[in-house]
């Protein structure tokens, strides 16, 4: 995703507002539907961050050296408080500053990608969980005028493109070329955008923006935007092709 910090603005129809509305995003779903801890009623409505936390939590849990702690272990009880901490946030609208300052910095400090952009585990579709952007979180609007589906990014390294997709109620998109900075940081170019996933608009240059990518693994990224926006998103298709 070169997670896009995409450009603000207004106007009713204008690149920026569409940008704007799209902006910015661990596991296999398949295999979290497998996971043969049972569901905790509290996050119900939370369904696949429910699923990441407790497949998380079993895999925490489950060892024959239990006495050991290992880097491993830690991480993954790091993936499993993060995950639970932004749960009940609503993707972030509902997190309070001190949410805010909180969620994340730990499982930062712990990565072992030093170098995401030459790494295939960035490659894929992600779902995007948990975010402080008001470009995409909209607060100060009625829900009904939210993007209150999910949200995607999708970054090809190989290609150096990026898409975001939201869903219900606009089903926006926009696609992206990707500038590396360095080996975690990239400047992002919007392109192209489509409203209502149907009606293609060109952009003539106003969408830009940095993304850099402070943790990384085959289930989680989590990425910061160049006005400091948190982005916390989920694999969910690795094979997933950005258009060209």
């Amino acid at each position: 995703m070169a997670t896009l910090c995409l450009p603000s603005s207004s106007s009713s129809v204008k690149l920026a507002e569409i940008s704007s509305s799209i902006h910015s995003f661990p596991a296999n779903p398949n295999l979290l539907r497998s996971s043969p801890r049972r569901r905790r009623p509290l996050f119900d409505h939370f369904l696949a961050v429910n699923y990441v936390a407790e497949s998380f939590k079993w895999r925490a849990k489950v060892s024959f050296f239990p006495f050991f702690s290992t880097k491993t272990q830690d991480t993954e009880s790091l993936k499993l408080e993060l995950l639970e901490a932004i749960a009940p946030l609503d993707r972030g609208a509902e997190a309070t500053p001190e949410d805010q300052k909180l969620i994340a910095s730990k499982l930062e400090a712990a990565n072992k990608v030093k170098e995401p952009l030459k790494s295939s585990l960035l490659n894929g579709k992600w779902e995007l969980l948990y975010t402080t952007s008001q470009s995409i979180l909209q607060t100060k609007r009625p829900k009904f005028l939210r993007a209150n589906g999910k949200i995607y990014q999708a970054i090809n390294t190989d290609t150096l493109r990026a898409q975001n997709i939201e869903t219900w109620p606009f089903f926006n998109q926009a696609t992206a070329d990707l500038i590396p900075l360095n080996a975690r940081r990239v400047a992002v170019k919007f392109d192209s955008f489509k409203i209502a996933g149907l009606i293609p608009i060109k952009n003539r240059g106003s969408g830009r923006g940095q993304l850099e990518i402070t943790y990384l693994d085959e289930e989680l990224r989590i990425s910061r935007g160049n006005q400091g926006n948190l982005f916390i998103l989920r694999m969910v298709d690795p094979s997933y092709r950005v258009p060209l």
